[in-house]
């Protein structure tokens, strides 16, 4: 039986990437997409017209999850693989306080995305998921969300939504792990990626490197070999490491 993915933000950076090596390895794969203009993944579902499928969807708004949903539910009836990757930045975020005034509705909205998506899709596709052998919920989260390891000295929206989504992950796998779903919450490292809506030429990961080594973990399983354990929530990077929350 062919395994179904739903990736949010799959539009460019670790999101292209990552519904591109789902598709190598054979998965049917729906791909949110967010920025129709952007045409990178329309031709990517060109080049895979049987396994990939677009979807519009912005994470932030509850109707297009919800249509999604119901999208992906005529189309296969189960999801095996929710990847929550959908994410933003904010030009406004390295202000620090007394220098310039903070920008509120910016910190709105990077909650809206970063902290509500992930809940809002996971809330809508959870009814597919409940016939999976696999009920892989996944969360691209950041070492920003880490209270312990905290050294910045701004970027408050940012930040305080990585931990809103790591405490939101916590609640979730409490109450689902029980139910036998799995649980992958992770800090992706420094990808040039597009969060300030240009690539970032500093960061340390292309894109396509980084989506080797989250893919790697999503669907990495338990046992003697593996550092997994199901029952052990952690936020775990690409090198492997464990980050204390």
């Amino acid at each position: 039986m062919q395994r179904i993915a739903v990736v949010t933000g799959a539009d460019r950076g670790l999101g292209q990437g990552i519904t591109a090596r789902l598709l190598d390895e054979g998965w049917r794969v729906f791909a949110g997409q967010y920025m129709p203009e952007w045409t990178e993944l329309d031709a990517l579902a060109e080049a895979n017209p049987e396994t990939l499928t677009c979807v519009p969807l912005d994470v932030a708004n509850l109707e297009t999850v919800q249509a999604a949903a119901e999208t992906v539910r005529q189309a296969t009836g189960r999801v095996d693989l929710l990847i929550n990757n959908a994410g933003v930045g904010s030009p406004t975020s390295p202000r620090k306080l007394g220098e310039e005034p903070q920008d509120y509705a910016e910190m709105h909205r990077l909650y809206d995305v970063n902290a509500l998506g992930p809940l809002r899709m996971t809330e809508a596709f959870l009814p597919l998921m409940a016939t999976s052998s696999l009920k892989r919920l996944c969360f691209v989260s950041s070492e920003a969300g880490s209270i312990s390891r905290a050294e910045r000295t701004s970027w408050y929206g940012y930040c305080m939504s990585k931990s809103a989504i790591n405490i939101a992950v916590r609640l979730m796998f409490n109450h689902l792990r029980p139910e036998g779903y799995t649980f992958r919450l992770y800090h992706p490292g420094w990808v040039r990626s597009y969060m300030s809506g240009r690539k970032n030429p500093n960061a340390k990961l292309e894109p396509e490197e980084a989506a080797q080594y989250a893919l790697a973990y999503f669907l990495q399983e338990s046992g003697p070999e593996s550092v997994i354990d199901e029952d052990h929530l952690v936020l775990r990077d690409w090198s492997g490491e464990v980050w204390e929350w």
